[in-house]
């Protein structure tokens, strides 16, 4: 049986991208795969790396025909080591936009002995209509543990709108200047909470004091903020960022994109625009409110919807995928 090997980017800076990664390799260590992590600049990675993992440079792997090397989009040249010593190569996508990021003029995929995998259904089906061949999707995880709903919301009055600032800062704030003219005139204002700088449990608990949550990300691979916050009893209106319609489902009619949506257990859990549509999303915004403040049967619905999504993201879920793809793959 052949070992995996996990590359981590030298970023200076926990991203969530970074995180997955690492709970990939611990998730196939856990599982019974020998797995070693590669590190381009050992002792540079924010993260705190488990003990029980080995970790190895990038220029002395060790690996061999046989081995599987995973790599993130974004570092094509990281895949060198893996090439030189006949190891079987895997990409794994986490954000459609950076598929081909990093990769020298004049090199195209078709030409690497590389396969793929992707973090979201629509990413996977990017990757398909772009490179012929649809991947198998590997999806991320929240903590139940941290992300649940409060034992009560407080009243929806005002109705208390929770958002990333960071996330397309310039859009952010002009989503909220136009939701804030709309309520001089509509008589709804509303309470506004920036979500930013906090720890994880920060986090958690602003989300269980908002109503709604504004997503404004984009592009997204499958935006776990979102799915956070229908975890903590919110409603989520926004954007998408494209992945994030793995799991995002029109409350009512509306924007749908392009790509085809899989099959989901739950219904409506949001309001949705197109990604950069400013008035798209303060409509959503708006539909999202009155949800709240009219109450009753389709509030009910579609908290309970947004608790199934969120459920369906669970960290035993995603532990059996990664067993089951790597024994597909036949490194188990």
């Amino acid at each position: 049986m052949g070992r995996t090997f996990v590359f981590l980017p030298p970023l200076r800076t926990i991203s969530g991208g970074l995180a997955v990664l690492l709970d990939t390799a611990a998730l196939l260590a856990a599982t019974g795969h020998a797995t070693t992590l590669v590190l381009r600049e050992p002792g540079a990675t924010p993260l705190r790396l488990p003990e029980h993992l080995p970790t190895v440079s990038l220029t002395a792997t060790g690996m061999g025909p046989g081995d599987l090397y995973l790599v993130p989009e974004g570092w094509p040249n990281a895949l060198a080591p893996g090439f030189a010593a006949g190891a079987r190569c895997l990409v794994y996508c986490q954000n459609w936009a950076y598929l081909w990021g990093g990769l020298p003029d004049g090199v195209t995929f078709d030409r690497l002995p590389v396969s793929f995998l992707a973090v979201s259904d629509p990413v996977a089906r990017f990757i398909g209509q772009a490179l012929g061949t649809v991947p198998p999707v590997l999806r991320p995880a929240i903590d139940p543990a941290r992300f649940f709903p409060p034992a009560s919301k407080p009243a929806p009055h005002p109705v208390r709108v929770g958002y990333m600032p960071r996330k397309n800062k310039a859009l952010a704030a002009m989503l909220r200047r136009m939701a804030e003219a709309r309520a001089q005139r509509t008589g709804r204002a509303l309470d506004w909470l920036p979500i930013d700088g906090l720890s994880p449990d920060g986090v958690a608990e602003a989300l269980r004091s908002c109503h709604v949550f504004l997503a404004t990300g984009f592009p997204e691979g499958c935006p776990l903020p979102p799915l956070e916050a229908m975890a903590c009893g919110c409603v989520v209106a926004g954007f998408a960022g494209f992945g994030g319609f793995d799991y995002m489902r029109q409350v009512a009619g509306g924007y749908a994109p392009e790509v085809p949506l899989r099959d989901v257990p739950w219904g409506g859990n949001g309001f949705y625009s197109a990604d950069n549509d400013v008035f798209g999303a303060t409509i959503a915004l708006e539909q999202a409110v009155k949800l709240w403040i009219a109450g009753g049967a389709p509030l009910a619905a579609t908290l309970d919807n947004g608790r199934r999504t969120a459920a369906a993201y669970g960290p035993e879920t995603r532990r059996e995928a990664v067993d089951a793809l790597w024994k597909r793959l036949g490194n188990g």
